[in-house]
């Protein structure tokens, strides 16, 4: 999807992420951990819609090194979208409003114990975002037109599971599930498809 940022663009998301029925994940899910991720949607340089992508840092104990959405477990009395947010400005120094929330796509439940809810987020006033150093190692603006080529996403098999290892191709990166998953189904939602990702698998690496 090639768009301009700005109030037109927003409402067509807004509107396709308003049609979206979130789906109930088909895996249990009363002994995993609440998480959640902001995939949040920026200006790029070419003043393009894009969204927020991180590099975590190495010295973190888990998942460190992984590439990202901004996010993390969700705290005790709070909710998922509150949790979003907090983490986004955490993370990467981006403030925004409950306001800012256009939408939410379906839940997914990692190997390392997670439910994490993925909340979209229009950030209006983007500015210059500061990593916070102890989790983030970098920040990056990704176009949505890198995720929207045909060749931009592609499914593996591994011999540790029956579920396709997702991975969304992006430069010279492979982004995997969880956060592959994420972009995999927010590209299917901009093209008008209701696509499902909780049957997509991890990276063994990624099951801890």
């Amino acid at each position: 999807m090639q768009a301009p940022f700005d109030t037109r663009s927003r409402d067509l998301i807004a509107r396709l992420c308003q049609a979206f029925e979130r789906a109930e994940p088909v895996l249990e899910s009363t002994a995993l951990k609440r998480a959640a991720v902001a995939l949040t949607l920026v200006p790029t340089e070419a003043g393009e819609v894009g969204f927020v992508l991180t590099r975590r840092t190495p010295k973190l104990r888990t998942h460190s090194g992984q590439w990202a959405l901004p996010g993390g477990r969700v705290d005790p009395g709070e909710s998922a979208d509150g949790a979003a947010l907090r983490e986004l400005d955490e993370e990467v120094g981006l403030r925004l409003p409950a306001s800012a929330i256009i939408g939410r796509l379906d839940d997914y439940a990692t190997r390392s114990g997670y439910l994490i809810s993925p909340i979209v987020v229009w950030a209006e006033e983007a500015g210059r975002m500061q990593p916070n150093p102890d989790e983030v190692a970098s920040v990056h603006r990704i176009a949505l037109t890198v995720i929207a080529a045909p060749d931009a996403v592609e499914f593996v098999e591994i011999p540790e599971s029956d579920r396709r290892v997702v991975r969304v191709l992006i430069d010279d990166r492979r982004i995997h599930a969880p956060t592959g998953a994420f972009l995999y189904q927010f590209r299917e939602l901009l093209a008008g498809r209701t696509t499902r990702v909780f049957d997509l698998e991890q990276p063994t690496f990624a099951w801890k």
